[in-house]
This record gives structure tokens, C-alpha cells and sequence, in this order.
């Protein structure tokens, strides 16, 4: 979700890489769901993790942030740049999955989700060059 909103609020003038710690190349259909609510296209996006990144040629030290929203993506992030000089940040960003009962009980877990992912990047960044 985090890269697909990053590039829908602020163009392609930066980077974006979204990296797991584990790989499970499909993306979830209820973050699908949540972000075409706010017209972001999920639904071709696949994830990849740290590992693949770096066998796909994206070097770690090429970036100068790494945001992570799982503390175990921290300190994989963390373990992975010591040897790099670029900056690590920790958002504490709900995890929804398992949560809710109902579909409609999951989509809102999910919303969350999403919604604190703008309210960091709106807090790191700035207002959405993007009007959703």
C-alpha cells in the first residue's frame, strides 16, 4: 500500500521501492480493495523482499531512506544498512491482517491501515501533489 499511495500522492520524482521482509508475490486483495477506494491500482503490484531486491539489482546503498512498518522490517532494515550511510525510520503502522470477522469488518482494519500510511507520508512530506 505504502509505495502505490507514495507514487499516487507525490509523482514519480522519487524512488519508490516496496520491500518485505518475507516474499508472498501476491498482493493481499483486501489492500487492493482499500486503495482503489482512494484510486490507487494495486492490483498489478507484486512484493518482493529485501533478498530479492538485492538479486533484482536494487543495491540498498542507492537509497537514502528506509522506511519500515513492521518492527521485524526494521530490524532487518537495520541489520542490512549498517554499512550503508542512509537513514532508517520506524512507523509504527497497524497490521491488519487476521483482523476483523466479516469482510466488511477486514476492509475497515484495512482502511486504517491505509489511512495511517497518508497521515505519516502527509506528516513526512507534505500534502498530496495528487488530488484523491
Amino acid at each position: 500500500m505504502a509505495e502505490g499511495i507514495m507514487k499516487k500522492f507525490y509523482g514519480t520524482g522519487t524512488y519508490v521501492q516496496s520491500v518485505g521482509v518475507k516474499n508472498d508475490l501476491e498482493i493481499d486483495g483486501f489492500c487492493v480493495a482499500v486503495c482503489q477506494e482512494i484510486d490507487v491500482e494495486l492490483s498489478r503490484h507484486r512484493s518482493r523482499s529485501f533478498d530479492e531486491m538485492e538479486q533484482w539489482g536494487d543495491d540498498l546503498s542507492s537509497f537514502d531512506l528506509v522506511i519500515a512498518l513492521s518492527p521485524a522490517s526494521q530490524r532487518r532494515a537495520l541489520e542490512l544498512t549498517r554499512v550503508f550511510h542512509l537513514d532508517v525510520e520506524y512507523w509504527p503502522i497497524m497490521d491488519p491482517t487476521g483482523l476483523g470477522e466479516t469482510r466488511e469488518a477486514k476492509l475497515d482494519s484495512y482502511r486504517q491501515t491505509r489511512d495511517q500510511i497518508i497521515q505519516q507520508l502527509t506528516a513526512r512530506w507534505g500534502e498530496a501533489s495528487e488530488i484523491i
